[in-house]
């Protein structure tokens, strides 16, 4: 390389080095000429945004201040009114105190004059008495016993006048709410048994059956009484046999093997003693079904199985004609219904109504009487000595130690002397079923009467060009009233009036 290229190539770096130098420092002193512009612009923002802070500080802090001051105000205000009541009411507390101090002395001063009266009045108040004394020779004390003694006399007799009073309108209004009580119980019950008769009778097909029940030389009848243990009694009443037995439920088997025996056909003592025993077995478990069912309707819960099936006994036993199953159902609603009227135990008293009777299941077979029997029975099986005591005592062969035991009798008494329940009464229910209706056609204008609901209800036609609208509803009130007053009935008898208008033209 020669001198001159590196003198010039020397000369070239200097020249871009002091080019770069100049380009360098035109960027440095640019960029912070940038930056303080930047800087100034900042500051300028910052300055402004403090103005408008400080703008904003100002107007809140005499916003501020404005408020402080009208509250200031306003509590000034308050402050001064409050001043001003108490005031008010310090100056009446004094007119009032004022006033007390003055009221306190008059009353001191009529107190005063009040005490000077009244020992007045014991100084007169002694020498009267004193005087009295002198006068009737009797001390104060002789004349307050003498007092007493005549006060205490006539006190006496008022008393007993009384009492004797009390006692007769409470056995007047007893009377009155127990005959209402058995007249609720009995309209409540609305039973549908009414007298029942058992009858032992098998209708025959034809009186050739006759013979064929009877067999040679009588053996088809005897074997048929020795199986069943009944008697048959074949006689001239035309197409029928009887049978007669004191045990209702042996009578109930013979009939049915008797009418079975009679369908089929085939009489002979095999085929009987084989159709008795399985109508034995039928039996057996109706009276069972039977128990269970009654215990159902009567709602009595809680008896032990062999009870139960002793008294589905009673589905076939009657007494005056009143089936006995059915009565002690009927007796234990009443129970329940009078036991709940007075306040006694329901549940007990529905017992001793519905087992009442059960001593007549078998009172046929053992010694005794049937309430005795059936408490010794119902005592073996556990059942509650109140209720047994109702069993026993329901004819008073033993004494009655429970209010349960007096209901349960009277609601025997009460089932049993229903109009309708026995035979012995039938007669006289049919005779007020007729009085009824013969009273109702006895009034002008009825056209028709008719006793309904086992005489419970009367429903009186009357004839509409006699009696109008307004006669209907007299009429009804007089028959009622009539009712009323010459007849005895149980409940109430519910009349009805009917007027019935028909027009009827014939088409030619």
């Amino acid at each position: 390389m020669s001198p001159l290229s590196l003198s010039i190539d020397i000369l070239a770096l200097i020249v871009g080095a002091v080019v770069g130098y100049f380009i360098h420092r035109f960027q440095v002193e640019r960029a912070e000429k940038g930056k303080q512009d930047k800087a100034e612009d900042i500051i300028k923002a910052a300055k402004a945004q403090a103005g408008m802070i400080e703008n904003s500080a100002r107007e809140n802090a005499t916003k501020i201040i404005q408020a402080a001051e009208a509250e200031i105000k306003e509590r000034r205000i308050e402050f001064n009114r409050e001043t001003d009541r108490l005031e008010k009411r310090r100056a009446e507390l004094d007119s009032r105190f004022d006033k007390m101090e003055q009221r306190e002395q008059n009353l001191n001063r009529r107190q005063s004059q009040v005490d000077r009266r009244s020992n007045e009045v014991e100084k007169l108040h002694e020498e009267q008495v004193k005087k009295l004394e002198e006068i009737a020779q009797m001390t104060q004390d002789d004349a307050r016993k003498d007092l007493y003694a005549a006060v205490e006399k006539e006190a006496r007799g008022d008393m007993a006048r009384i009492i004797r009073q009390i006692e007769a309108e409470a056995r007047e209004e007893g009377e009155k709410r127990a005959r209402k009580l058995i007249a609720d119980a009995i309209q409540r019950v609305a039973s549908e048994h009414v007298a029942e008769v058992t009858r032992a009778v098998v209708t025959l097909p034809s009186e050739e059956m006759k013979g064929r029940i009877v067999g040679r030389n009588g053996r088809n009848i005897k074997a048929f009484e020795q199986a069943a243990g009944v008697d048959v009694i074949v006689d001239d009443t035309p197409d029928s046999v009887t049978i007669s037995c004191f045990d209702s439920v042996r009578r109930e088997i013979g009939r049915r093997a008797l009418a079975k025996l009679i369908l089929d056909g085939r009489i002979h003592p095999a085929h009987i003693e084989k159709i008795v025993e399985d109508e034995t077995k039928a039996v057996e478990k109706i009276i069972n079904e039977a128990g269970e069912q009654a215990a159902y309707e009567a709602n009595v819960t809680g008896l032990h199985p062999e009870v139960l099936r002793m008294m589905g006994r009673l589905k076939f036993r009657t007494s005056y004609g009143q089936n006995q199953l059915a009565h002690a159902v009927e007796v234990s609603k009443l129970a329940g219904i009078l036991a709940a009227e007075i306040g006694a135990n329901v549940e007990l008293s529905k017992q001793g109504g519905f087992l009442h009777d059960i001593g007549k299941a078998m009172d046929h077979n053992q010694e005794g009487t049937h309430a005795g029997l059936g408490a010794e029975y119902c005592k073996r099986y556990g059942v509650n000595p109140v209720v047994v005591n109702a069993i026993a005592s329901h004819h008073h062969e033993v004494d009655q130690e429970t209010v349960e035991a007096v209901i349960a009798e009277a609601a025997d008494a009460i089932s049993g002397a229903r109009p309708g329940a026995r035979r012995e009464d039938l007669e006289a229910y049919i005779k007020r079923i007729r009085s009824l209706e013969e009273m109702s056609m006895s009034f002008e204008g009825v056209q028709q009467a008719f006793a309904i609901q086992a005489g419970r209800e009367v429903r009186v036609l009357v004839k509409p060009e006699t009696i109008d609208d307004l006669g209907s509803t007299r009429l009804a009130r007089d028959i009622a009233k009539k009712i009323e007053e010459t007849m005895q009935y149980p409940g109430q008898i519910r009349v009805t009036v009917i007027r019935e208008t028909r027009s009827t033209e014939y088409a030619k």
